[in-house]
């Protein structure tokens, strides 16, 4: 997948998160539930994210990324 297409998946999942996260402001009763499908949204988000990430720094070091702060580390 190309790195647009990522970044409109991370859009998509953000903002399905934040409508959650509204719903949850008006409906008290669901709130648990809407919190907990934000935070799992938000959670795609960042897998997403890392999973691109990862796959960048490999393919321009040629190794897996040791999780620092930078690909060229």
């Amino acid at each position: 997948m190309n790195g647009l297409a990522i970044m409109e998946n991370v859009r998509r999942y953000r903002t399905i998160a934040s409508l959650c996260r509204q719903t949850a402001a008006f409906r008290p009763l669901h709130s648990g539930s809407l919190l907990a499908q934000a935070r799992e949204w938000e959670h795609r988000a960042v897998a997403e994210l890392e999973a691109y990430y990862e796959a960048f720094c490999y393919a321009a070091t040629g190794n897996a990324p040791n999780h620092s702060a930078s690909c060229a580390a």
